[in-house]
C-alpha cells in the first residue's frame, strides 16, 4: 500500500473513531459556528485567531458574537472538545486545517487574497504530512488549486500524496436558527480522490450529508453560483421597488401575493442595499475571474449596479419625504438611523448598508445618528473610519421624537416599531416593518 493511501485510510479511520483533532483558522461569524458545530459532533476543536482576546474568551466560556450564547461554548470547554489559541506554531497539532479568513475586495472592486494567502503561508511553514486542508473562504474558481497549493508544496510536499488539499464553502446565515451550521448539507470539491473522501468523512461527522463535486474549482463556483443567484435577484426587487413605487403601486403588496403561486416563484424583498461578507463582494470574484478568460458578465454587473444604488435611492426618497412633510430638506435635519447591522437581530455590521446611509447623510448636511440594540458602539472596520467609536443612542421615545425622522435600515425583532411610529415626526421605512407590526402608518413613507 503506498504512503497516500495508508494515510488516507488511517485518516478516515481516526474519523470515523472520532479521533482527529480540527483546527479552525479564523474564530469569526463563520469560523466560531464551524467550531461548534465540530465540537457538537463529537470532534476536538482548536480555534485559531490572531486576536488574542478572542481565544481568551473562547477559553473562559463565553462568545463575543451576540447571536451565539455562552452555553454552548463553556459545554464544550468543559466536555474538552473546544480550545483556542492565537499561537500558530500549533498548527502542526491537528489532523485537519480548515481556513475561515475574510476575503474582502480592494478600492477597485477586484479580489483581495491577502489574509487566504498569509494564512496559507503560516500553515505551510508547520504543514506536516497526513494533514488535510481546507479552505472555506468564499473566492474565485481556481484559488485553492493556483493560490494555495503552491504555497503549500513550496518545501517539497505534494498535495494527495503527503497531506490533502480541498475546498468546502461556507454556508453560514448568521441569527437564524431553522438552519444552523450542523443542519446544512455541505458542499466538497477536490482535485484528487483522496482528498474528497477525507474531506467528506471529515464533514460528515456533523452535518446531514454532503455533496461532493469533481474538483476544487467546482466547489468554488457552487458558492459563487448561491451568491450570485441571491444578488441577482435582490437587485430585480429593488428595480421593481423604484418602478412599481413610480406607479403608485406598494411592491411589498405584490411580493406577499406574488408567493402565492405554489410553482415558479421564489419571494425576494427590497431594501437598502446588500450588506454581509458575501453577497455585496462575491458576484465581483467571478466577474474579475471571467476577464481571464475573455467573458464579460454583464448581468452580474448590472445587478451589484442596480444593488449598490439603492442607499443613495433611500436617501433620495428620505428628503422628498421631509420636504412634503415639514418643507425641511436634509440639510441640518436630524435623522435617526434604525439598526446598523446588515441583517435583523445579529450583530454584524460587513459591508451595511447602514454605513453607506450615514455617510450618505452626513455628505448632504444632516446630522446622523443611530440606534442599534445590537451594536453599541462602531467598531473597528476598513472602510467607513469616520464612523468608528461612534456609539447607537438609548432607546427614548422622547429622544427619537427630537429627530425629523427616522429611518428604518434594519428590522431587529427586540424594537417597538409601534411605539417608534408613535413617536417619531416621520418614519422612512426600508423593510415594511411597520405594516408588519400594526403601527399607526400616518407618518410612514416607504422606501
Amino acid at each position: 500500500m503506498s504512503d497516500a493511501h495508508s494515510q488516507i485510510g488511517g485518516l478516515l479511520e481516526r474519523i470515523g473513531r472520532k479521533q482527529v483533532v480540527v483546527g479552525i483558522i479564523g474564530m469569526g461569524y463563520v469560523g466560531l459556528p464551524l467550531a461548534l458545530a465540530f465540537g457538537g459532533g463529537g470532534l476536538r476543536v482548536l480555534g485559531f485567531d490572531t486576536d488574542p482576546a478572542k481565544a481568551e474568551a473562547l477559553n473562559a466560556g463565553k462568545s463575543y458574537i451576540k447571536h451565539i450564547g455562552d452555553a454552548q461554548i463553556a459545554e464544550l470547554r468543559t466536555a474538552g472538545f473546544l480550545e483556542a489559541t492565537a499561537d500558530m506554531d500549533r498548527l502542526a497539532e491537528p489532523d485537519a486545517i480548515l481556513i475561515c479568513v475574510p476575503t474582502p475586495l480592494t478600492r477597485h472592486m477586484e479580489p483581495d487574497l491577502a489574509y487566504v494567502v498569509s494564512t496559507t503561508e503560516t500553515i505551510a511553514r508547520r504543514l506536516r504530512s497526513g494533514q488535510i486542508v481546507i479552505l472555506e473562504s468564499t473566492t474565485y474558481p481556481g484559488t485553492t488549486n493556483d493560490v494555495m497549493r503552491p504555497i503549500l508544496e513550496r518545501d517539497g510536499l505534494k498535495a494527495g500524496r503527503d497531506f490533502f488539499l480541498a475546498y468546502s464553502p461556507e454556508r453560514e446565515d448568521p441569527g437564524n436558527p431553522e438552519y444552523s451550521t450542523a443542519r446544512i448539507p455541505k458542499v466538497v470539491g477536490a482535485d484528487d480522490a483522496g482528498s474528497r473522501a477525507v474531506a467528506e468523512a471529515l464533514y460528515g461527522a456533523f452535518v446531514p450529508r454532503t455533496v461532493a463535486v469533481s474538483s476544487a474549482a467546482a466547489a468554488e463556483a457552487v458558492k459563487i453560483t448561491e451568491n450570485v443567484f441571491r444578488a441577482v435577484n435582490i437587485a430585480l426587487v429593488n428595480e421593481l421597488k423604484v418602478v412599481f413605487a413610480a406607479m403608485g403601486i406598494n411592491v411589498w403588496e405584490v411580493i406577499e401575493a406574488a408567493k402565492s403561486k405554489p410553482f415558479g416563484y421564489m419571494p425576494f424583498y427590497p431594501g437598502p442595499g446588500l450588506g454581509g461578507h458575501c453577497i455585496p463582494i462575491d458576484p465581483f470574484y467571478l466577474t474579475w475571474k471571467a476577464r481571464e478568460y475573455n467573458q464579460h458578465t454583464r448581468f452580474i454587473e448590472l445587478a451589484g449596479e442596480i444593488n449598490s444604488r439603492m442607499p443613495n435611492h433611500v436617501i433620495d426618497e428620505l428628503a422628498r419625504a421631509l420636504d412634503a412633510s415639514s418643507c425641511r430638506g436634509l440639510k441640518n435635519s436630524r435623522i435617526l438611523v434604525v439598526g446598523l447591522s446588515y441583517k435583523k437581530n445579529i450583530d454584524d455590521i460587513r459591508e451595511s448598508p447602514s454605513l453607506r446611509l450615514l455617510d450618505l447623510l452626513r455628505d448632504r448636511g444632516s446630522k446622523a445618528d443611530y440606534y442599534d440594540p445590537f451594536v453599541p458602539v462602531v467598531p473597528q472596520m476598513r472602510e467607513h473610519k469616520d464612523l468608528i467609536g461612534q456609539k447607537s443612542i438609548e432607546w427614548s421615545l422622547d429622544a427619537i421624537g427630537g429627530y425629523d425622522a427616522a429611518l428604518i435600515a434594519t428590522d431587529h425583532d427586540e424594537i417597538d416599531y409601534v411605539a417608534l411610529c408613535r413617536a417619531a415626526k416621520l418614519v422612512v421605512d426600508t423593510r415594511n416593518v411597520c405594516a408588519r407590526a400594526g403601527a399607526d402608518l400616518s407618518k410612514v413613507v416607504l422606501a
